[in-house]
């Protein structure tokens, strides 16, 4: 079993950066991936960016693609999502989520960033 947690969001004006952070702990072990998604106000859930255990493997969603930069330290079981010219399109609540297999198996309760025009 795995537990994520997300902190880091808040409330910023657009082109405004914001730092995202996931601290897993448990059975954490080694050969975890984990991913950011974030669901909008009355839209689905969608991906944002994944990445691999050793941190050298990113797949990002295009709407974020040259703006969000996710990376790990595994000293500290930490992932950071960092957010640079935010938009108000990305106002969200964000979810971690940890899997070793194909599914998306453990997942934090989320954090709110609003991005204000």
């Amino acid at each position: 079993q795995v537990q994520v947690v997300e902190s880091g969001g808040g409330l910023v004006q657009a082109g405004d950066s914001l730092r995202l952070s996931c601290v897993a702990s448990g059975r954490t072990g080694s050969g975890y991936h984990i991913g950011w998604f974030r669901q909008p106000p009355g839209k689905e859930r969608e991906f944002v960016a994944t990445i691999n255990w050793s941190g050298d493997s990113t797949i990002y969603a295009n709407s974020v693609k040259g703006r969000f930069t996710i990376s790990r330290d595994n000293a500290k079981n930490t992932v950071y999502l960092q957010m640079n010219s935010l938009k108000p399109e990305d106002t969200a609540v964000y979810y971690c989520a940890a899997r070793r297999s194909i599914n998306w198996d453990y997942w934090g309760k989320g954090t709110l960033v609003t991005v204000s025009s």
